[in-house]
């Protein structure tokens, strides 16, 4: 839609421009900090405004816009009069799909390039949500925690569909990296939102299994830890009653592992009314170092003994844990 030719030759010498009067910024008679614009911005925003306040809704007005979106991206008045432009054009929104890829290339967290985007998303209806969500999906290859296009794929697959890939995307992006907290919450997403896969109730079987494959090879990955726990959302009863969730915590514990997050779970169980089992008590007693007790009130209280010996960083908040366990605790 927009050419780079003739941008390198001052507005003020092409004879397209030779009609319009440029419009200054006016910073009033005396600025306190005066910005050292460039030659080639000062020019480029004095003609803009001068098209701006005439609202000239024209092809070189667009290519204006395209000029002053290349010297600072970030200006949401070029973007909204460009908006404008192109509803007065009946321009193909396609093209401009294309420039606004570009655009984004070396700028993939401008708020104005995706607000824009949505907005071409919207007009065009679900006929582009393919395209856009292989559009986010380039973005995210180059940088997976991206929150803006992770914002933008979800918009679009609300509004305009494309969910039936999508669990298999995330499963792709959690076998690249299973630590990558974005692509577990997208996954919560999916199987919360999809209309093709029933629910949470429906995948929260399938789901919790896959999760505690997830958590045995590593255990250290707390996104994992933490979407275990969101699978029960609503549901603490059916939290504490699952005892692959408890089985998990033995596994790991007994295998004499320092996991927080094990323990910290563990902990959270017992807080609701789950009775430990002998064999969680004596993989706790494993961990517990010299100076760390075991606690008469219970398993919770050693818990949190051995999470503040554990747990350094936070040793604060396992003290307050100790001192607000539930009297429901065994």
């Amino acid at each position: 839609m927009d050419s780079d030719d003739d941008q390198t030759i001052p507005l003020s010498q092409r004879p397209e421009w030779s009609d319009v009067n440029p419009v200054p910024q006016n910073d009033g008679p005396n600025p306190v900090v005066p910005i050292a614009y460039t030659d080639e911005f000062r020019e480029t925003m004095d003609y803009f405004r001068a098209v701006y306040l005439s609202d000239e809704r024209s092809s070189r007005s667009l290519q204006l816009t395209s000029e002053a979106i290349k010297l600072n991206a970030g200006n949401y008045t070029v973007w909204h009069f460009r908006r404008l432009i192109l509803e007065s054009l009946n321009a193909d929104l396609h093209e401009e799909l294309d420039y606004v890829e570009n655009a984004a290339k070396k700028n993939s967290k401008n708020y104005q390039i995706w607000h824009h985007r949505r907005w071409l998303a919207e007009k065009l209806g679900p006929d582009a949500a393919f395209r856009e969500i292989e559009f986010t999906k380039k973005i995210l290859s180059l940088d997976a925690k991206n929150y803006h296009a992770w914002s933008h794929r979800q918009w679009v697959l609300k509004t305009l569909g494309g969910w039936d890939d999508e669990l298999e995307y995330c499963n792709q992006l959690l076998k690249d990296d299973i630590f990558n907290n974005s692509a577990w919450n997208q996954r919560h997403f999916v199987v919360t939102r999809s209309p093709l896969l029933g629910g949470l109730d429906a995948m929260r079987d399938s789901e919790v299994n896959y999760t505690i494959e997830a958590i045995v090879q590593h255990p250290e990955n707390e996104s994992s830890w933490r979407y275990l726990r969101g699978l029960y959302k609503n549901d603490l009863k059916s939290w504490v009653n699952d005892p692959r969730v408890s089985s998990v915590c033995l596994k790991i514990l007994s295998a004499k592992s320092r996991c927080i997050f094990a323990l910290s779970t563990l902990l959270d169980l017992i807080c609701q009314g789950l009775q430990p089992s002998s064999e969680l008590k004596e993989a706790v007693d494993s961990l517990k170092s010299s100076n760390v007790e075991s606690s008469s009130s219970g398993l919770a209280e050693t818990i949190c003994s051995v999470l503040e010996s554990m747990d350094p960083l936070r040793v604060n908040y396992w003290s307050w844990r100790k001192e607000h366990i539930p009297t429901l605790t065994p």
